[in-house]
């Protein structure tokens, strides 16, 4: 007995290194629940950030009840946490849980507005669910428990996702005058009245070249994706300097 629970804890000699580190990292605790499922319901974004970095870890894994690490995040308004789950493409954001509804309509069911805010802004898909399906109807369930602020924010993003999610994007500062800017540059280039140097082609140039080629929307996706994730790392007024100094590089 005590050498299948060794086993099950990957502590066999016969295991791999790589099958103890992924055996410690998704273990589960007496409610069947890992440290992902843990830190999540905590609201530690640092420790859900630190596990997402691990290489064995499993983003989806579910407890006894269904339940993913993400789900965690949302029904408890977790946003912090929901942003580091959002950046990791490994997780299953609409996932269902034994019972059966998507985890959109829980975060519904509990109002959580800035999670679906940044959601929203994400761009990764989101499940509404089935208009009228008691199960899965997200903006129903929102009705259903009086949450007027989350029944006006689906509905909007139902109507037009694309616009609701550069709105969003506005709201929570993803946009800053070096993202317009570049915008800017890029319509010139297409438009010819910005002429790129020949030589030598400089990183920045090519950018432009290929990014004025694609359709109006995806310019516009291209130029704020590229500014909105340097700004995680580097002040807005910083961002700016170092997009006038891309710029002489033209």
């Amino acid at each position: 007995m005590a050498g299948s629970q060794r086993r099950q804890r990957g502590h066999t000699r016969g295991d791999s290194q790589e099958e103890q580190e992924s055996a410690f990292v998704n273990f589960r605790s007496v409610i069947s629940w890992t440290a992902l499922h843990l830190a999540c319901f905590s609201g530690h974004d640092a420790i859900v950030a630190i596990l997402l970095a691990h290489p064995h870890i499993d983003v989806d894994l579910k407890s006894d009840h269904g339940w993913t690490p993400f789900l965690c995040a949302c029904q408890y308004g977790r946003t912090s946490c929901v942003r580091e789950m959002l950046r990791d493409s490994r997780v299953n954001l609409n996932e269902p849980s034994i019972a059966g509804h998507p985890t959109l309509w829980y975060a519904a069911s509990r109002g959580h507005v800035d999670v679906i805010r940044w959601w929203i802004a994400s761009g990764r898909e989101m499940d509404l669910g089935t208009p009228g399906d008691h199960q899965t109807d997200a903006i129903g369930r929102a009705k259903e428990k009086g949450e007027t602020e989350v029944v006006l924010l689906l509905e909007r993003f139902k109507s037009d996702a694309t616009q609701t999610r550069h709105a969003m994007r506005v709201e929570l500062g993803w946009y800053d005058s070096a993202a317009a800017e570049m915008f800017a540059l890029v319509v010139f280039v297409s438009d010819g009245f910005l002429k790129i140097k020949d030589t030598p082609p400089s990183p920045a140039a090519k950018f432009f070249l290929v990014v004025a080629q694609l359709p109006l929307e995806l310019q516009m996706v291209m130029c704020y994706r590229v500014v909105g994730s340097s700004k995680e790392i580097i002040s807005g007024k910083n961002s700016e300097a170092a997009f006038k100094c891309l710029v002489k590089r033209i």
